[in-house]
Order: structure tokens, then C-alpha cells, then sequence
């Protein structure tokens, strides 16, 4: 059900039949947009499009091309506007319950599936997705019913590595001496991945034990210092692109206590090399711990996880308890980095909440995953817009705010200017708001599909002035992005 709407509208009389041709035929022009992937060309084309005579058919177009862009509050919105305007197009329906199982609302979206099926009872293909939503809500509900279970154990209680063989035929890196994590064991790891291989088991579960007991230790904001003549470098998203990531330490060199990094959330997801990319960058924080950092994103999150790949992934290389895991793990890192007490950097934005202080971010408790409002909900998901002001998020979660927001924020806590990811930018980074709000983006043709450059960003100690490097994307195994996604959304979108 991913295809745009051909069907024509009918024809009115006088300015209204000129109006629907005028609709018309700026419609073509987006399904050619759409059907040629550029998304944002299209969602400009159905604009207009619905500004000469609006129609389901197009607000629903409109909404799977805001679900292709990430922009999935306004996906949900224009499919709710779909359905307003016709409620008998199935359409509709459907793109409603992709937006919903988007933002991990399968609830909802199980009731715009019923809605299908009580529309076509002899359609298999909406039968088929109205049960596998089903499967997901039951899921959640076992899964929570077992999560309050005061005697169940975490995985890091349970695990019982050290009963873990690790078989003969095993060539790969090891833990060793003592099980402490080197420089060698990293690059050793990093060839392994580069031949599609994987870690042992064993190693893997000895990795998140150990930063999961460090993680444990740190507050939700860190707190780092940059000596005056000394550079640090800041990454944004990475989401499974585990040669990019590789690309990245090409062109800028490998991390060390003398050439410091900060990759800031979203590490996996989409790309189908996620285990790959946070199993390097977890061995880096414990090669490194002050001088390596690591921020949560949106995406080191269950429904995430569950809906776009890390999920599915780390069972296919793992299995179902490594996964579970893993959420413990990121349920502790932490949330932002102030650095040299002048520049913030977080992986969404800023706060819906006015005269947010540093300390407020201090005592959030971060050990959970993400509530839908809040301090740490905007943490990961808000996003920078031009004008003045709030506005809903266009991702459904979070906030948009505007230059007069970051201003003042900055102003209250006597810092020069925030860093932030989580949105694709065609050359990698976006400077706005004055230059005191700026993006930067890590993950290349983003899904293969974008062709977005990367970017990250150096500082300097003692002048904190950022500087960018750009690079295009650089080939990598025959495996698809979403390849471990959940099948229904792949279906959906």
C-alpha cells in the first residue's frame, strides 16, 4: 500500500473546473516526484495541489511522503485530514495506522486496521496486517505484564557468562587478559566486521556488562573539558552505517585520549550494520571512558528498536535476550554534554518548557525509556524551526522551536550556542537561528536512498569555533537498510 493515488478527481463547472485541473495536473507532477523518490519536491507539488482543490486522495499522497521524510506528525495529520474528507477511502485508513505504527501507537493503529477489514472483509492483504498489528499489541501487553514481575531478573543479573563457551572453530577477537577491552582488540574488531563476521557471544555480553556498569555511574548531563590547544570532534547520527562510521575514523583518525569524540544518539536503526556500529563504539567508551562519549537518541529506544531494525537485527545475529539487553544498556546513557561550559550538545533539542536550567537536566531520571512529553522526551526528539515561537513537532513527538527560544535558553544558561542531530541535512550540517543552533548529521545517503553528504564537527578548546567536514558515502555489503525492520511497516511505508 506504499504506491501514491492516480485516480482522478471528478470535474466541477467554471473556476472550480479549473481549480480541479489545475489540482489535477500538479498532482501528476508529484506522483512523478514521489514515484522518482524526491520526497520533499513531492510534499511542495501535493501543497499546491491541495491549495488549488483539496481531496483525500491528496492529503493521503501527502502523507506517505511526509512518512518517507520522518515528518510523521504531519503524515498522521493529512491521513486523519484523508479520512475526514472521505470516510469510506481505505486509503486513509492505512496511512493512518503507518503514521501510528510509526511513533510505536500500535493501539491506534490496530483500530484503523479494523477499520479496513470491516470495510474489505474478503481482503487478505489488510486480514494480514490487521493481524500481525495484533500480534505487536498482544506482545507489548505479555511484555509488560512480566516487566512488573518483582523476582524477574535484569539481563545483566541473569546472564551467566562465564558459562558461555566459546567454540574451537572461533577465530575472531578476544577478550583477554583480565577481559580488558584495547586498542588492538578494537581495530582487531573492526576487521572482523569488515568481513561480515560476528563477535562471539561471549565477548558481546562481556562488552554491555561492563558499560553498562559504567553508564550506571555518570549523570544524565556530562560535564567535559577541552584544553585550550587540544581539538574534539562531534558526530551525529550514525544509524547502522557501520562503513561510514569506519570512513569517519579514516578521515579523521581513530579515537584516542589525543583525538577525542562525541557521537551523539541514534547509532542504530535503518541501517542494517547496527550491531556492528554500537559493538565498536560501546568497545571505544571502555578504551576511552573520558575521552569517548556517547549520547542517547530517539532511536536507542524500544519501539524504535522493534519498528525499524535494531530489533530484529540483533536477534538474527544474537537472540532475543542480547536484544533485551541492550535496552538496559541504553536506558543509562546520558542525555547531553556541555562542553567547556560554552556549547550544549543534545540529539533532538530544546524544551516546550521556558527557563529550563542546566541543573533541570542534571536530575532528570534517565533510566527508562523515554516518557511522550517532558525534558528528556524533547532531549531526543524536538527540532529547530525559522520563525518564532513553538509549533507541534512535525515528528508527532517533541516540539519545533524557534530562534527566540534557543536564544534565550543560551541567555539563561550562559552558553554560546547548541549542537543537535536527528534530522537529514543535505550537506551533513545546517547552521540556524544566528549560528546558535546547528545540526550535524553523520550517516551519508542516509538509507541509501537520500544522497545526503555527512558531516561532524571539530572544536577547538580554547576558541569553541565549529568547523566541518563533509564526505559522501562509501560502499558497503549488498544488505538493504530496514532489512531486519518489522515486515508490517515495511509493507506500510
Amino acid at each position: 500500500m506504499a504506491e501514491t493515488e492516480e485516480g482522478q478527481q471528478e470535474q466541477g463547472t467554471g473556476d472550480e473546473t479549473s481549480r480541479q485541473e489545475l489540482s489535477n495536473t500538479t498532482k501528476d507532477l508529484a506522483n512523478e516526484s514521489f514515484k522518482k523518490g524526491d520526497y520533499y519536491t513531492a510534499i511542495e507539488l501535493y501543497s499546491k495541489a491541495i491549495d488549488a482543490f483539496p481531496t483525500a486522495v491528496l492529503y493521503a499522497n501527502r502523507s506517505i511522503s511526509y512518512l518517507r521524510t520522518e515528518c510523521v506528525g504531519y503524515a498522521l495529520t493529512d491521513a486523519t485530514k484523508a479520512i475526514e474528507l472521505d470516510r469510506n477511502y481505505v486509503k486513509g485508513y492505512y496511512r493512518r495506522a503507518a503514521a501510528y505504527m510509526s511513533l510505536g501507537k500500535f493501539k491506534q493503529a490496530l483500530k484503523d486496521f479494523e477499520a479496513v477489514v470491516t470495510a474489505r472483509p474478503n481482503d487478505k492483504d489488510a486480514q494480514h496486517k490487521f493481524s500481525e498489528c495484533g500480534k505487536i499489541v498482544r506482545k507489548i501487553a505479555f511484555e509488560k505484564a512480566i516487566a512488573v514481575d518483582e523476582n524477574k531478573k535484569c539481563v545483566a543479573e541473569s546472564v551467566d557468562i562465564e558459562a558461555i563457551a566459546v567454540e574451537r572453530d572461533y577465530s575472531g577477537p578476544r577478550l583477554e587478559n583480565g577481559d580488558i577491552v584495547t586498542l588492538q582488540f578494537v581495530k582487531d574488531l573492526m576487521e572482523w566486521y569488515k568481513s561480515q563476521k560476528t563477535l562471539h557471544r561471549k565477548y558481546a555480553y562481556k562488552i554491555l556488562l561492563e558499560i553498562k556498569t559504567y553508564l550506571e555511574k555518570q549523570p544524565s548531563l556530562i560535564e567535559v573539558t577541552i584544553p585550550d590547544d587540544k581539538e574534539f570532534t562531534v558526530c551525529g547520527d550514525i544509524h547502522g552505517q557501520f562503513y561510514d562510521l569506519i570512513n569517519i575514523f579514516t578521515i579523521n583518525g581513530l579515537p584516542s585520549e589525543s583525538n577525542p569524540y562525541l557521537f551523539n544518539g541514534d547509532f542504530v536503526d535503518r541501517g542494517s550494520f547496527s550491531v556492528e556500529c554500537i559493538m565498536v563504539l560501546f568497545s571505544f567508551k571502555l578504551l576511552y571512558p573520558n575521552s569517548f562519549y556517547l549520547s542517547r537518541g530517539n532511536h536507542e529506544t524500544i519501539n524504535m528498536n522493534q519498528m525499524y531494525g535494531f530489533d530484529g537485527e540483533v536477534k538474527a545475529k544474537y537472540n532475543a535476550q542480547m536484544a533485551e539487553f541492550f535496552t538496559e544498556v541504553y536506558n543509562w546513557l546520558p542525555l547531553c554534554h556541555c562542553l567547556n561550559n560554552r556549547v550544549l550538545v543534545m540529539h533532538g533539542g530544546l524544551f516546550s518548557t521556558k527557563d529550563v536550567t542546566l541543573d533541570d537536566l542534571r536530575c532528570i531520571d534517565r533510566n527508562r525509556q523515554p516518557p511522550e512529553e517532558g525534558l528528556m522526551c524533547e532531549l531526543l526528539w524536538s527540532d529547530p524551526q525559522p520563525q518564532n515561537g513553538y509549533s507541534p513537532s512535525k515528528r508527532g513527538v517533541g516540539i519545533q522551536f524557534g530562534p527566540d527560544v534557543t536564544d534565550a535558553f543560551l541567555r539563561k544558561n550562559k552558553l554560546d550556542y547548541v549542537i543537535r542531530s536527528h534530522e537529514v541535512k543535505p550537506e551533513g550540517y545546517e547552521i540556524a537561528h544566528d549560528g546558535k543552533c546547528i545540526t550535524v548529521f553523520s550517516a551519508p545517503n542516509y538509507c541509501d536512498t537520500i544522497g545526503n553528504k555527512g558531516a561532524f564537527i571539530r572544536l577547538k578548546g580554547d576558541q569553541m569555533v565549529p568547523k566541518f567536514t563533509t564526505y559522501e558515502a562509501v560502499p558497503h555489503p549488498d544488505i538493504r537498510p530496514m532489512a531486519y525492520a518489522n515486515s508490517i511497516l515495511s509493507m506500510l511505508c
